[in-house]
């Protein structure tokens, strides 16, 4: 029974957990907060250029030609630009799937109902998107591209009436999310001007990206020197704006398995913040130092811009600290060498599915030691039964004395009656750093396992694994009778594995895997300990 007792409790703390976990990502839901003109001094309905210190340029006239879109594809991104303010307005991933096998490349930035863009520009005292009303319009030769090489340049030209001449240049390489976007900029006007580089990512608050049980955040995010890495979801950007200063830095916006991010130049000094619109759209972004350029001279400032999947690899040679938006939460120090060895028994196994079996019985067998301390308390408790029962006849409903006389047979006996339930206490972390591992890993997005297993990061289709999984905690049940005839505690028990089966029908089927896979793994243990045990015994007795 103590180890019902102990199962039932590790199992509501995870649940509990869960449903936490999922409960926080509900109540951050967009509240309309202060206006963009109160923290700005600008119109809601106008697109969002920060402000600059410098508060006397003036609006002048908007470009007298029309914007476009302009198509740019490489083998891993089709991304579309806006040649007003040269924004990036449409991205989609060509080697992931809208859904598995469909074909159709998964949509990640869009101009849409429910908006995602990534915004970039030149603000500061002579910065074209302050002082142009509208933001400029760029010329291009062409309205699209295509890499056939290993990098391409995208080049985004304007011109004012000063002789101000800038040139947005985009640079993209073969199997890279990452873009390079520089500004170049000609000063052949009359004075020296001074520009300030910002991008940002502006997302609608009001898209419902959450996966039933399974909670994964959606939001920003943003690292400084004092931050490695820290949340502002959206309900912390509608109600203050973020506002800190940083030797390099970056700001992303984050949902399960992809991420986009502004990693300005980390040698600067950059000014990170957040704003929100009344539209409820959340926007995260950074500014640059000011550059001064003299007349006749030329000035470039840069940023890199990122935009695909979680790829933990390549996102920590980018920047420091960008790899954590691959949230594993507050047990990453557990999940990432969890990862990094499910990787690499990947690379031999070829087969996820066969990855998360084998990292199973490594774990399993790592936690033998803890296992067999909790059983064998187990097996020794089970043993007390008889005197426990003798006790209750002799003092009836007299707890106090009841739980004197227990302690002190306890005492007697050496038996340690946490002693089935610190093991699993202990091996919580474990599972739980597991779980983020499986749930946050793109590696697993749509990756077969074997027959009806066709995507290891969606439910079960037929619910086979989840019924397996409830079969094996019966079975583990029964390998431990109970010790106490507690009505309620027996119903309890006879229930949960049913209880579980239900609840983890709509979990990532890699996980239900895990647990299946853990349970079989937890009652070979369970016989082969219990079965030393009780040899142990018959020697002894001879």
């Amino acid at each position: 029974m103590e180890s019902q007792r102990s199962l039932l409790f590790i199992a509501l703390m995870v649940v509990t957990y869960l449903l936490f976990s999922q409960w926080q990502l509900e109540n951050t839901q967009a509240v309309e907060k202060p206006s963009l003109s109160q923290v700005t001094g600008q119109s809601n309905d106008a697109e969002f250029v920060p402000e600059s210190s410098d508060s006397s340029a003036l609006l002048v006239k908007t470009a007298n030609y029309s914007s476009k879109l302009v198509t740019v594809t490489t083998n891993t991104l089709i991304v579309k630009i806006n040649t007003q303010g040269g924004d990036i307005v449409d991205v989609r991933l060509r080697k992931f799937d809208t859904e598995q096998g469909n074909g159709i490349p998964f949509t990640i930035l869009q101009n849409g109902n429910q908006k995602y863009v990534a915004q970039s520009g030149l603000t500061g005292a002579n910065g074209v998107d302050r002082v142009i009303k509208g933001r400029p319009v760029y010329n291009s030769s062409q309205s699209s591209y295509e890499l056939t090489t290993d990098e391409l340049t995208v080049d985004l030209n304007f011109q004012d009436e000063q002789g101000l001449t800038v040139t947005k240049r985009f640079s993209f390489k073969a199997n890279s999310y990452s873009v390079n976007v520089d500004y170049v900029i000609d000063n052949n006007t009359a004075n020296s001007i001074s520009v300030q580089m910002y991008g940002q990512l502006k997302q609608s608050t009001l898209t419902d990206t959450s996966s039933g049980m399974l909670p994964t955040y959606r939001g920003a995010a943003f690292s400084t020197n004092e931050d490695r890495y820290e949340k502002y979801d959206f309900d912390d950007i509608s109600e203050g704006d973020l506002n800190k200063t940083t030797p390099g830095g970056w700001v992303a916006m984050l949902e399960h398995y992809f991420v986009s991010a502004w990693v300005p130049d980390a040698t600067e000094n950059n000014q990170l913040y957040t704003s929100y619109t009344n539209n409820q759209e959340a926007v995260v972004g950074f500014k640059a130092p000011a550059i001064s350029i003299d007349v006749g001279k030329q000035g470039i400032t840069s940023a890199i811009f990122y935009v695909g999947p979680k790829d933990q690899e390549v996102l920590e040679k980018i920047a420091p600290n960008l790899d954590l938006t691959i949230d594993y939460g507050f047990l990453w120090m557990i999940s990432q060498p969890l990862f990094w060895l499910l990787l690499k028994i990947q690379s031999f196994v070829s087969n996820w599915g066969v990855a998360i079996i084998v990292i199973t019985l490594i774990v399993k067998g790592g936690m033998y030691p803890l296992t067999k301390s909790q059983y064998t308390s187990m097996a020794r408790m089970r043993e007390l039964a008889p005197k426990m029962a003798k006790l209750k006849e002799r003092f009836g409903d007299d707890k106090q004395k009841m739980s004197q006389a227990t302690m002190e047979m306890y005492r007697k006996e050496k038996v340690n009656p946490a002693g089935g339930c610190l093991p699993l206490i202990l091996q919580m972390p474990i599972f739980l750093a597991l779980y983020w591992v499986f749930l946050e890993s793109v590696e697993l997005r749509h990756a077969p396992f074997i027959f009806w297993i066709q995507d290891l990061s969606a439910m079960d289709p037929y619910f086979v694994l989840p019924v397996l999984m409830g079969i094996s905690m019966y079975v583990m049940q029964k390998l431990q009778p109970m010790t106490v005839q507690d009505p309620m505690q027996q119903k309890i028990m006879q229930y949960m594995p049913v209880a579980f089966s239900i609840f983890m029908a709509w979990f990532p089927s890699g996980l239900v895997l895990y647990w299946f896979i853990s349970n079989l793994i937890s009652i070979t243990q369970m016989k082969i300990i219990f079965s030393g045990i009780e040899n142990k015994k018959l020697a002894e007795a001879k």
